[in-house]
């Protein structure tokens, strides 16, 4: 395909074949090919402490008997794993497209948070833009006065008649449940067919739920998943079996099991081998690309090309053309950043006292890209995070639109990782917990950020220690509502879905994030081209190979290095949320 640099530094697509191009590997890219991606969710919930036992109807059915379930703060961090849940648990009651959309109160009121569900009570589930409707959904022994719903003692329970009832062994501690990847092989005709399974706390809380997850992706010919063994033929009984250091699996319906099912034929081991290429990574040959040459002739890692121009130096304008309505709150100082369409400069509120960085946007340099600036400043307004940067107010005049924003003193990540190199472990468990608090918080509202990079990552220091990092630079940011096509991103982080065009979501922040720990860890990226050649490296990132090479990788953890495979999945399916980043061990030893 070919591509031609715009006036913002990203890059415009031509064809749809192939990337193509002269210019650095490093720069954004910002190619158009629908007219929007355009969506619209909720804002984030906030998460409870105590769980809520709540039965949950279908939009405009008065004959479901609907679904009863236990809401607990372990379970749903966020309100959208509550939502994919009741898809899940509803799929035999009512057809949903979308899934399970939209919750109302019986009286007809949305419901946006978790925290907006009351104990005991009923609620409506809809699809996608659909209204509440008002039928009777008491007539089929729902009633809400003398039928309130018991105390929770389980997670989910279904209360028709015709569903399996889905409960939880109350002797499975939730620290058990890790985000892991687990091979399935399928009982069926030889070959088997092999696959990649992601578990987490969203889809396997219990161990019914675990076998639910698993129907659902390997779609015996006999019905449900009934039974499972370990490659050694044991059969797995509990949930903890799932997430022991056990990998593979054999699953079986309703039919039995024989010795010679866990012996594999040339065809089948070959399949094998090449899902576990995917998650142990234990070494590898250090890449071309990966180091250069100090001033001392000395090999050292190698970053990519800074995308944006480094810290301008600090000065004053005599005449900066700022209108009154802005000065007469503000003192504005020096510049401290310069872009194309904008220049940010230090100002000072006289009102409260406080230092911050006022982005001053030529309209005349944006044209033909205005509906970009506003759907960032739409997305800033709509957010509210300690891991974000905050818009404080905006002030628009003709000729340009002055944004104030929150100053974080201690410059961007990648200017950090240039005077570290590498960071302790410890730091970036500190980082990577902000980014994906950040990104699971903008997940929730389904808006994806799609240029994460350590140039749009802004930190606070403490002497050499990271005290906080902040997601910035919303300029690519998109709210999604099914799956995107417009190939954007900086190249170096961006995700293999994005250039085979198959369409993507809301993980490329995850795949992004993913090659960020790497870097911070080592000091490379895990992608490279040795001739700093664009098509080079997405060939490498199509690839989805690389490794953990010695000496650089031999003093980080295992753990580290295990976030970091399922951050780096080739698959969608199986590459970790934001929410499963959290949830992950080493960073809840942080």
């Amino acid at each position: 395909m070919s591509l031609s640099i715009d006036g913002d530094n990203r890059l415009q697509r031509g064809s749809i074949n192939k990337l193509q191009g002269s210019f650095s590997s490093t720069d954004s890219v910002e190619v158009h090919r629908n007219a929007s991606d355009l969506g619209v969710h909720q804002n984030s919930p906030q998460k409870t402490r105590k769980a809520k036992r709540i039965k949950f109807l279908c939009n405009g059915d008065k004959y479901c008997k609907g679904v009863t379930m236990a809401v607990t703060p372990e379970r749903y961090r966020s309100f959208d794993s509550l939502l994919t849940d009741l898809t899940r648990a509803l799929a035999n009651n009512v057809n949903l497209p979308s899934g399970v959309r939209t919750l109302f109160t019986m009286d007809g009121r949305k419901v946006a948070h978790i925290d907006d569900l009351e104990d005991g009570k009923h609620y409506v589930c809809s699809g996608m833009g659909d209204s509440f409707k008002r039928v009777d959904y008491f007539v089929n022994g729902n009633n809400i006065n003398s039928a309130k719903v018991k105390p929770a003692r389980s997670l989910t329970r279904l209360s028709g008649s015709n569903s399996p009832c889905i409960s939880v062994r109350s002797s499975t501690p939730t620290s058990v449940i890790r985000p892991k990847i687990i091979i399935v092989v399928r009982n069926g005709t030889r070959p088997r067919k092999v696959m990649r399974l992601l578990l987490n706390k969203r889809n396997a809380p219990s161990f019914d739920h675990a076998l639910s997850t698993i129907t659902e992706a390997v779609k015996l010919d006999t019905g449900a998943v009934r039974k499972v063994f370990t490659s050694t033929g044991k059969q797995v009984i509990n949930l903890q079996d799932f997430f022991s250091s056990e990998d593979l699996f054999f699953v079986y319906g309703s039919e039995r099991s024989n010795q010679y099912d866990f012996e594999f034929d040339f065809e089948e081991l070959r399949a094998i081998q090449a899902q576990r290429r995917g998650l142990r990574r234990t070494g590898g040959e250090l890449k071309s690309g990966t180091h250069c040459l100090d001033e001392l002739g000395r090999g050292v890692p190698k970053l990519p090309n800074k995308t944006k121009a480094s810290k301008v130096s600090k000065r004053q304008d005599s005449n900066p053309s700022i209108p009154n309505k802005v000065l007469s709150r503000y003192s504005v100082g020096f510049v401290i950043g310069d872009g194309n369409f904008a220049v940010v400069r230090r100002c000072f509120d006289k009102t409260k006292n406080i230092d911050y960085a006022l982005k001053i946007i030529d309209k005349s340099k944006c044209a033909g890209k205005e509906h970009m600036i506003e759907n960032e400043v739409s997305i800033l307004r709509s957010v509210e995070h300690a891991n974000i940067i905050r818009l404080i107010a905006e002030h628009d005049t003709p000729k340009e639109l002055y944004l104030v924003m929150e100053l974080v003193k201690g410059g961007d990540l990648f200017d950090a990782i240039s005077k570290a190199v590498k960071f302790p472990e410890s730091d970036a468990q500190v980082m990577t917990h902000n980014l994906a608090s950040a990104l699971t918080y903008l997940h929730e509202q389904n808006i994806v950020h799609r240029d994460i990079k350590p140039e749009n990552l802004l930190v606070e220091m403490e002497g050499n220690t990271v005290k906080l990092l902040k997601v910035g630079d919303f300029g690519l940011a998109q709210r999604v509502t099914g799956p995107l096509f417009t190939v954007c991103g900086t190249p170096t982080y961006v995700a293999p879905e994005i250039l085979t065009e198959v369409g993507y979501g809301l993980k490329i922040d995850v795949w992004a994030a993913g090659v960020i720990l790497y870097i911070l860890l080592c000091g490379f990226p895990p992608f490279v081209s040795a001739n700093n050649d664009q098509e080079e490296l997405f060939d490498d990132i199509l690839s989805g190979q690389y490794g953990f090479p010695s000496p650089y990788w031999d003093d980080i953890s295992d753990q580290a290095k295990d976030l970091i495979t399922h951050m780096l999945q080739s698959s969608q399916d199986c590459r970790v949320s934001a929410e499963d980043v959290l949830d992950h061990p080493w960073l809840e030893r942080r």
